[in-house]
């Protein structure tokens, strides 16, 4: 798991010299999910398009394999480590196997983010593709829906090659994301990243 910590290992980055962001598509504003929407608007990603000493890469897995609009689809049997090394599943809400077209996305998920010098990935929390730290276990739409702990394909397989990946929920980390792009930005001490949330820690925790 990526955290802050983790970003403060990150460059300060210039306008000649821009940190290199992969970002989940829907989270800088297309309308690449599943109905054909943007998943809504979250200004903690949004802020990110607006800086000059960034550059944004915008990729979205799901588009990539199925298209727009297409089903919703949850890992069964484990979380995204467990798909790449073939243990779990990605099934639509019909039923439909998109085990090898998940995994076809996070290649090439990989392979935009090896050519592109990525330095940071921020991806969409809870998807199946792109969560990084919180995913669903088994069908959304089950009358008793489950969380579990874990990364979505995508992100396994970018975490599984040394990237760092947070999500949009990562707040924390976001605050010193922003205080290294901009040497002005005062960091947020009582914002928390997701793992570190009263929710977090009553869910899987009991706390």
């Amino acid at each position: 798991m990526t955290n802050k910590n983790d970003i403060l290992s990150l460059r300060i980055p210039t306008k000649e010299n821009p940190l290199r962001i992969l970002m989940s598509a829907c989270l800088a504003g297309l309308t690449c999910g599943y109905d054909g929407t943007a998943n809504g608007e979250y200004p903690s990603a949004l802020k990110l398009l607006h800086y000059e000493n960034v550059k944004i890469i915008k990729f979205c897995p799901e588009e990539f394999s199925f298209g727009t609009p297409r089903e919703m689809c949850d890992i069964h049997g484990g979380t995204g480590f467990d798909v790449l090394n073939g243990k779990a599943k990605v099934l639509t809400e019909t039923g439909k196997d998109w085990t090898a077209g998940m995994v076809k996305a996070s290649e090439k998920m990989l392979e935009i983010a090896k050519n592109e010098g990525v330095e940071l990935a921020v991806m969409m929390d809870v998807s199946a593709a792109c969560g990084s730290q919180v995913i669903y276990s088994g069908n959304r739409f089950a009358e008793n829906k489950v969380y579990q702990i874990g990364a979505g394909v995508s992100a396994a397989q970018l975490l599984n090659n040394g990237f760092k990946v947070i999500s949009q929920r990562d707040f924390a980390s976001l605050e010193r994301l922003y205080s290294k792009i901009n040497p002005n930005h005062i960091i947020s001490e009582n914002l928390k990243d997701h793992h570190e949330t009263e929710w977090y820690k009553s869910y899987f925790m009991g706390l």
